[in-house]
């Protein structure tokens, strides 16, 4: 990844395999103390295999309700699952144009690519699968669950050496629609883009959140939330192609701009919330490696608070 923006020139393959072994020893070296022996550490979640049930507490997943149950106990009770042995993850990647910026430390495709690698070491465990559907504007390229560091890699590769498209938004409602093919055995789904675009994805997502434990990845950048005041300022969509000159120096105008990208980021938000997903937010002037860290840490605390409620309401 790149520290600098600028013109992208695409990777030599030594150049390619470097990058990735970097993000390999990164996240393996920093992160797996953190995670070691625990692939749900990074989204923690119940199994698919049916359990036990018990009385529902504050804080437990409405779907788990066993209506059965409640409704011959007259008390509301949750099924509890087992978790199972092995996890199929699946990733889908946004590669649209839009993810080929960046002003900070990376472009916003570098991190699609770290956050890919991230969940794809981080479940990398005996049995465990992992796939990606790489969401492109004209169609989506679906790599089929796999086992083993090669395909993980091959996969990293593909997305790394992913050709720029001039123009286009990737249908992300349509690409997760794989998510939740007939077939697909319940797992992990992860979905990684800046959710910029008018194609509604929030009732998709909250679709596949029904069969999966579901995590959205938001990658940003500064720029995108605030304009500098740097005078006139070239701006172009990278969807249509259309260019645009800014005055900047306009105190109101970037007041303006700063609130509408606000209200759109809560938005985004607002709509994983509602989809039962978890939200972690990456962007190019951060250090996404303690993003994470912090994210799992959270996670973590927030699943054994959940079970001691439980044990003290009983």
């Amino acid at each position: 990844m790149s520290d600098t923006p600028g013109q992208h020139v695409p990777p030599s393959e030594s150049g390619a395999r470097e990058v990735l072994r970097r993000l390999e020893l990164d996240i393996t070296v920093r992160l797996d103390g953190l995670l070691h022996g625990d692939y749900r550490g990074l989204v923690p979640g119940h199994g698919s295999e049916p359990g036990e049930t018990r009385e529902y507490a504050p804080g437990d997943d409405v779907r788990r309700i066993d209506w059965n149950v409640t409704a011959r106990l007259q008390k509301t009770h949750i099924r509890q699952t087992i978790a199972d042995r092995e996890l199929d993850t699946r990733v889908v990647v946004d590669l649209s144009p839009s993810l080929d910026f960046g002003t900070a430390r990376c472009e916003k495709r570098d991190l699609a690519l770290a956050g890919t690698a991230a969940v794809g070491f981080l479940t990398a465990r005996i049995g465990n699968r992992f796939g990606a559907i790489l969401a492109r504007p004209d169609h989506d390229e679906v790599i089929p669950v796999g086992q083993g560091r090669q395909h993980l890699m091959a996969i990293l590769d593909r997305i790394q050496r992913h050709e720029r498209l001039e123009g286009g938004r990737a249908d992300l409602g349509r690409s997760m629609q794989h998510l939740v093919s007939r077939g697909a055995r319940r797992g992990l789904a992860v979905v990684i883009s800046d959710f910029i675009g008018p194609e509604r994805w929030d009732a998709q997502l909250r679709r596949v959140g029904l069969k999966h434990e579901v995590l959205a990845i938001e990658v940003v950048d500064p720029r995108e939330l605030e304009l500098p005041d740097v005078g006139v300022l070239s701006i172009v969509d990278p969807a249509t192609g259309e260019l645009r000159d800014v005055q900047t120096s306009r105190a109101r105008l970037r007041d303006r701009y700063a609130a509408a990208a606000q209200q759109q980021r809560q938005e985004i938000a607002q709509a994983i919330r509602d989809a039962g997903a978890d939200h972690l937010q990456l962007s190019t002037d951060r250090d996404w490696l303690l993003d994470l860290a912090g994210f799992v840490t959270l996670r973590r605390k927030r699943d054994e608070i959940r079970p001691a409620r439980s044990r003290r309401d009983r």
